[in-house]
C-alpha cells in the first residue's frame, strides 16, 4: 500500500515538473516571437503627424488596410512618387507592454505593410525633422491639458517625443524629448494608480507603483543634465506614502527623501521644489509632535524647517517655492498650525 502511495506522489511531482517546464518553454518562445514581431525592419524610420490610412496599393481608391495613428513607428520599405510603402506597428501599444501577462498569447499582430501618402510623414532624412516632431509633440501636450482637447492627446505627445529621441538621437532636442516622453507616461500611470483603492495605502509597496524604466533610461542616457534631474525627481513618487494616516513616520521619511534629492541635485530645476516639500513636512511634524505632547521633537522640527528655508532662500532667492517656504515658517513663528485644525 505504501509503495502505491509513494508511486502516485512521484507521478504527481513529475507531472508538475513537466507542466512547469512546458509553461516556461512556452513563455520563452512567446517572448522571443514578440521580440521578433516588434523589431523594426531594415530601412529608414519615420512617423506620421496625422491619422493616416494604409492602402493595399498606392492608390486612394484601393482597399484600405488599417489606420496609422500619429507618432507610431514606421519603417520605409519602398517609394513610388508621393507614396510610401511602410511597415507600421498599428495595433501594438508599446507603453502597455508591462501589463502583458506572464504567459501571454501568440496573437500579437505583426507589423502591417501597406502604402500611405507621404504627406505629413517625418522621416530620418527630413530637414529639421527633429524640430518638426518637437513642435507637433508640444502642441499635442498643450491639447492634453485642455478639457476640450482630443482624448488621446497625451499618448500622442508621448509617442511623438519618443520618436524624436529614437530617430534623431544626436539632436540637441533629444534629451528634452526623451524626458517628456517618459514624464508623460509616468503622469498617465500616476493618474491611473490614484483611482485604485490601494492609492490610500500608507506604505508604497502596498499600492500600484509606476513603471520606472523610462525615467531611469533618461538618467542613464543623459547623465548630469536637467532632464536627468527632473527624471530623478519624478521617481520620488514611488517612495511616498499614499496617505499619512496621521502618523509621523510618513512625513519623517518623505522629508529625508526630498532632502537627499536636494543634496544630490543641488542646482537642478526641481531642487527648489524638493527643499520646499521637505520644509512643508518638517512644518507638519511640528504640529504632529506637539499634538503627541513631544515638545522637544516639535522644537527640533521647527528649527530644521527654518534651516532648510534659509538654504532655499540662499540658493533660489527668486523662486516661488522660496516665498511659499517663507509663508510656512511665518506660520510656525506665529503658532499657526500647518497640519490639522486651528483651535481658537
Amino acid at each position: 500500500m505504501m509503495n502505491i502511495i509513494m508511486r502516485k506522489r512521484l507521478i504527481s511531482i513529475a507531472s508538475g515538473l513537466l507542466l512547469l517546464i512546458s509553461l516556461s518553454a512556452a513563455h520563452a518562445v512567446d517572448k522571443k516571437q514578440k521580440d521578433q514581431l516588434v523589431k523594426p525592419m531594415a530601412g529608414p524610420r519615420a512617423t506620421a503627424l496625422r491619422v493616416t490610412w494604409l492602402y493595399i496599393s498606392p492608390d486612394l481608391h484601393s482597399q484600405k488596410i488599417s489606420k496609422v495613428q500619429p507618432g507610431r513607428e514606421l519603417v520605409v520599405a519602398e517609394r513610388s512618387g508621393p507614396w510610401l510603402r511602410v511597415y507600421a506597428n498599428t495595433d501594438i501599444e508599446e507603453e502597455q507592454s508591462n501589463d502583458t501577462p506572464i504567459f501571454g498569447s501568440n496573437d500579437t499582430p505583426p507589423p502591417i505593410s501597406g502604402w500611405m501618402e507621404a504627406r505629413g510623414i517625418v522621416e530620418e532624412s527630413t530637414p529639421n525633422g527633429d524640430e518638426v516632431l518637437m513642435g507637433a509633440a508640444a502642441t499635442e501636450e498643450v491639447l492634453a491639458s485642455d478639457p476640450r482637447g482630443p482624448v488621446n492627446a497625451a499618448r500622442t505627445a508621448h509617442l511623438l517625443y519618443r520618436r524624436l529621441a529614437e530617430m534623431f538621437p544626436n539632436s540637441p532636442l533629444a534629451p528634452k524629448a526623451a524626458w517628456r516622453a517618459a514624464d508623460i507616461l509616468w503622469q498617465i500611470q500616476k493618474a491611473d494608480a490614484a483611482t485604485l483603492p490601494s492609492a490610500k495605502e500608507r506604505s508604497p509597496y502596498l499600492r500600484e507603483l509606476m513603471d520606472e524604466d523610462g525615467l531611469k533610461k533618461v538618467i542613464k542616457m543623459y547623465p548630469d543634465t536637467p532632464e536627468a534631474d527632473m527624471a530623478a525627481f519624478d521617481l520620488i513618487d514611488n517612495k511616498l506614502c499614499g496617505s499619512w494616516q496621521g502618523t509621523e513616520k510618513c512625513p519623517e521619511k518623505e522629508s529625508e527623501v526630498y532632502e537627499k534629492y536636494a543634496k544630490e541635485h543641488p542646482k537642478g530645476p526641481r531642487t527648489a521644489k524638493a527643499l520646499y516639500e521637505a520644509i512643508y513636512r518638517q512644518s507638519v511634524l511640528v504640529d504632529m509632535y506637539k499634538a503627541d505632547g513631544n515638545d522637544g521633537k516639535s522644537a527640533k522640527a521647527s528649527a530644521h524647517a527654518h534651516e532648510l528655508a534659509a538654504e532655499l532662500k540662499a540658493d533660489f532667492p527668486t523662486a516661488d517655492y522660496t516665498a511659499r517656504a517663507a509663508a510656512l515658517v511665518f506660520k510656525l513663528d506665529q503658532g499657526v498650525p500647518v497640519y490639522g485644525i486651528d483651535q481658537p
